[in-house]
């Protein structure tokens, strides 16, 4: 972070490349446009109040609420009254690598995946923190806030450290509420979490529950039990949203027409990717490019970011 990981062009903000992670107040007066962005975001309400619109409708912000978003989610803000949010923003990148661990803390798991795919959730989580949760989650992301200038080289430790701070009071408080029954206490299924890992690794196979199955030299059935016990999902359902999340990506930030997104997360199919991206975002792929590609947040250079301003 020797240079500022931060900076606008065109009204949106953006994040340099390299950036592990950010935090930052930002205070909405009336309204903030609907926008979509490629990395995961946690919305902390600290003041003032407002309404959240997404495709789960339009809720009421109070102090402690809690939004988080995986990559592609769209949603914005309206009727805001000093509405003081504590962004905290990451790259997905992160999830594979410096967070990959956290795949086998249960609660941090469902925070980060399986909480956020299962049901009719659809990549996004909320929660509301009483006033000690809310302390308690507060005072890493002002250190982060605090550290986003210093330079990376130096402070890399203390930005995840801090970062993890952050979800691990989320994810316990999340835990212990009725909203977050379904999370796991225990140790995971290895074999559940490697199921994850291998279709990540290469969402464009035609993976069938068959092939999945006998890569991990489980039973179907086995797999099926198991794998939904812990995700709350199937695990093709699993990788349709892993899919879907890609495919947002591209039509966000690249000039590939929608049937070459499809085919190249794993959809030949165009009926079957438009099907799937509807159901889960409420819009069609071309609706979503139309909306949102010149109104999105994205991680960009920060040369590039100096060309365009």
């Amino acid at each position: 972070m020797d240079e500022p990981p931060i900076d606008r062009a065109g009204g949106l903000l953006h994040f340099t490349e390299g950036t592990l992670a950010y935090a930052g107040h930002y205070l909405h007066e009336q309204s903030h446009p609907v926008h979509a962005h490629s990395f995961v975001e946690v919305a902390v309400v600290t003041g003032g109040e407002g309404v959240h619109v997404s495709l789960a409708g339009r809720q009421p912000l109070a102090v402690g609420d809690v939004v988080l978003l995986r990559p592609g989610v769209w949603h914005g803000y309206e009727g805001c009254r000093r509405l003081d949010v504590f962004n905290c923003c990451f790259s997905s990148d992160l999830l594979q690598r410096e967070l990959a661990w956290a795949r086998e803390d249960p609660l941090l798991n469902h925070l980060l995946w399986t909480g956020l795919y299962s049901g009719q959730r659809r990549g996004m989580l909320t929660t509301r923190l009483d006033s000690t949760a809310l302390t308690e989650c507060v005072e890493p992301l002002d250190a982060l806030d605090r550290l986003r200038f210093r330079p990376l080289s130096l402070y890399r430790s203390e930005v995840i450290a801090r970062l993890i701070q952050f979800l691990g009071g989320v994810a316990r408080f999340v835990a212990s509420t009725a909203g977050g029954s379904e999370a796991a206490t225990g140790p995971g299924h290895p074999m559940v979490v490697r199921a994850m890992r291998l279709m990540e690794a290469d969402p464009t196979r035609p993976w069938t529950l068959t092939d999945l199955a006998a890569e991990l030299h489980l039973s179907r059935g086995y797999l099926v039990r198991r794998f939904k016990a812990e995700t709350g999902l199937p695990p093709m359902a699993y990788l349709s949203r892993f899919r879907v999340e890609l495919a947002a990506a591209m039509l966000l930030h690249g000039d590939h027409s929608i049937t070459q997104i499809g085919e190249a997360v794993g959809w030949p199919d165009a009926n079957n990717f438009a099907r799937r991206f509807r159901a889960h975002y409420g819009m069609s792929a071309s609706a979503y490019r139309t909306q949102f590609r010149d109104n999105t947040v994205r991680l960009r250079s920060w040369t590039e970011q100096r060309q365009v301003g």
